[in-house]
C-alpha cells in the first residue's frame, strides 16, 4: 500500500530540509499566514532536488496568528485571498520549470472550511481556476472534500499523524489539552489505525470510520523528523 506523507512546510521552521528524505508531499506556505515568496522559492528548490510533491499552503493573511485564529471574509475576499495565494504558487512552480501537485487550505481556514460548505466550495473554485488538474487535499470525510469533487478536482482525503480527533471526525481545538500528539511512537500507532484499519480512536474512546489518502505531519511540530522517522520506517520501508 502507497502512503502519501505530506508535511507543511516553508514556515521559517528550522527542519524543512531534514524532513524531505521522509515526505512524499510538501505543503508550502504562500507567504499570508508564515514565509514568504523568497523562502517558497527556495522550499520548492527542496522539495526538486528530493522528488516531492509540490503543494500550495495558503492560509488567512494574519503572521501575528500564524493562520490559526478564525476570521471572517465576504466570500468575494476569501476566494481573492485563496486564489492569489495558489495563483503565485502556480507561478513560482512555473518560473521554475517545476509543476504544482496540489493545494492544501491552512489552519483556521482549513478548520472551518471542513465544516462549512459555502467556504469550502470557494476555496474549490478558487483552486479549479488557477488549475483543473490540481489535487485537492482536505480532512478525510468533510465538505471540503465534497466541494470539491463537485467542481470536478481530484481530492485526497487527509488524516493527522501528530493530532488527536473527537468523536465528529473533526481535529481536537488546540486549545485541549489532548490536541497535539508528541510522542512518535503514539504517531505511529495513530497513523496505522488510520491507515490500514481505517479507524480512528478518538478522545472519547469511540472508534469512527476514515478513509486515508494522506498523512500530514506539521512541519512546525516539536518533534517533527523523530515523528516523520518513525512514520518513514515503519509505513514506507518496514523492516
Amino acid at each position: 500500500m502507497q502512503v502519501d506523507i505530506n508535511c507543511d512546510m516553508g514556515e521559517g521552521m528550522p527542519n524543512d530540509a531534514a524532513l524531505m528524505p521522509y515526505i512524499h508531499s510538501a505543503n508550502i506556505a504562500c507567504g499570508r499566514h508564515a514565509g514568504s515568496l523568497e523562502l517558497m522559492e527556495h522550499t520548492m528548490r527542496l522539495c526538486h532536488a528530493f522528488q516531492v510533491n509540490i503543494g500550495a499552503h495558503p492560509g488567512f493573511d494574519d503572521k501575528e496568528h500564524f493562520g490559526r485564529k478564525e476570521m471572517r471574509l465576504e466570500r468575494n475576499e476569501l476566494y481573492e485571498l485563496f486564489y492569489r495565494q495558489v495563483k503565485e504558487a502556480f507561478e513560482m512552480a512555473v518560473k521554475l520549470g517545476l509543476k504544482l501537485h496540489h493545494v492544501k487550505p491552512h489552519g483556521a481556514l482549513y478548520n472551518m472550511a471542513a465544516e462549512n460548505r459555502e467556504m469550502a466550495a470557494t476555496l474549490a473554485e478558487a483552486t479549479m481556476q488557477v488549475d483543473p488538474d490540481l489535487v485537492f487535499y482536505g480532512l478525510s470525510g468533510s465538505c471540503m472534500i465534497a466541494a470539491a469533487e463537485a467542481v470536478g478536482l481530484r481530492t485526497a482525503n487527509e488524516v493527522f499523524a501528530d493530532r488527536n480527533y473527537s468523536s465528529n471526525g473533526k481535529l481536537l481545538p488546540r486549545s485541549h489539552p489532548n490536541a497535539v500528539i508528541n510522542e512518535p511512537e503514539a504517531a505511529l500507532i495513530h497513523a496505522r489505525s488510520m491507515i490500514f484499519s481505517k479507524e480512528i480512536h478518538t478522545s472519547e474512546g469511540t472508534i469512527i470510520s476514515v478513509e486515508a489518502d494522506t498523512l500530514c505531519l506539521h512541519g512546525d511540530h516539536p518533534a517533527a523528523l523523530d515523528i516523520a522517522r518513525a512514520l518513514h520506517s515503519s509505513l514506507i520501508n518496514p523492516s
